[in-house]
């Protein structure tokens, strides 16, 4: 008995080295237990709901095994001296959707969103193998990222919603994004109005020009021009001022019928504006008015709505794909 009792402490007792060894293995390798990793990654997101990482913890948290949950990193180039114009947009619109994701009923411990700059952690970058900002990948649970995890920005945009349907299709995990309240519409409604209203009062025993034909023409133009531009498409889903272009410059005009930016529609806007003007022109010049006169503003109209309606039919083609058709430019 003495020796069946020796014998099976002398395994437990080997049972046990093998243990300690295994588990001072795991750890050498990765510095961190599973527990000890989704632990520090849940304490780190009640603090952040967006987490940045430099290198040594890109490898840790993301890079290296056990894990169990999955990340969504954004690597950018916030610094100034980057000149990444669109990068602050970007992390803003990752933001909005960390928040909302970190906010909500769904919130658990198996999915975290994060960010590396560049000036922190250039080794991950180089790890990646990338040389441009910004980028979105999802780095799966278990497995190497694939060439779906990548967000293509060029095609879809980095806009909040978009974002969000990225993580859904890599994850299964639906967020409905809440935006922050934003005031500056009211405010400026407000500030409108008391200047309308004040500009009323000064006039109160002058108001004549509120008959006037010219001006609420004007005002009704100017509206059709917001209207056609874009701008209730831009206050229902808040696109980005710019975007990333395919060779890493900035993109002015959306590459897709199925978006557009903030900047395209005053560009837009401003295209509409020459050719009504130029329409406007060449109206004019079939009134009685001296014939020299009549002449110049014949040419310059004829000018404006050839060259600009040019410009807004280049545009149109390069946002419809296969549009054949072209004027002065392509």
């Amino acid at each position: 008995m003495k020796l069946v009792h020796k014998t099976l402490l002398s395994a437990l007792l080997l049972v046990a080295i093998f243990a300690v060894y295994t588990a001072a293995q795991t750890r050498s390798k990765t510095g961190l237990s599973l527990s000890e990793k989704v632990q520090n990654l849940v304490d780190m997101n009640m603090k952040k709901p967006l987490l940045r990482f430099n290198g040594p913890k890109f490898r840790e948290y993301v890079k290296s095994a056990p894990k169990n949950y999955s990340m969504v990193v954004m690597l950018t180039a916030l610094a100034p001296s980057r000149q990444c114009q669109i990068c602050r947009h970007a992390h803003d619109e990752f933001a909005i959707v960390a928040n909302s994701y970190r906010f909500s009923s769904i919130y658990s411990n198996k999915l975290f969103f994060a960010m590396v700059d560049f000036d922190e952690g250039s080794e991950v970058f180089q790890l990646l193998r990338l040389n441009t900002a910004p980028v979105f990948m999802h780095f799966p649970a278990k497995g190497k990222p694939k060439g779906a995890d990548t967000m293509d920005i060029h095609r879809v945009g980095f806009a909040a919603d978009s974002i969000a349907k990225f993580v859904a299709e890599r994850t299964d995990i639906t967020i409905r994004i809440f935006r922050p309240p934003n005031y500056s519409g009211t405010v400026a409604m407000i500030t409108l109005l008391a200047l309308v209203g004040s500009f009323l009062y000064i006039r109160r025993n002058n108001l004549e020009f509120l008959y006037n034909k010219n001006l609420w023409g004007a005002i009704a133009v100017l509206f059709c021009f917001a209207m056609i531009s874009g701008q209730m498409w831009n206050h229902i889903r808040g696109p980005p001022l710019v975007h990333k272009s395919q060779n890493g410059g900035v993109a002015y005009i959306h590459g897709s019928s199925q978006g557009q930016l903030v900047v395209e529609t005053y560009i837009v806007m401003f295209l509409n504006a020459m050719i009504v003007l130029g329409m406007i022109l060449l109206i004019e010049s079939g009134t009685p008015k001296s014939h020299n006169k009549n002449r110049i503003m014949a040419m310059t109209g004829l000018v404006l709505l050839t060259v600009f309606f040019s410009f807004l039919l280049s545009v149109f083609r390069s946002k419809a794909q296969g549009y054949p058709y072209s004027f002065l430019f392509k």
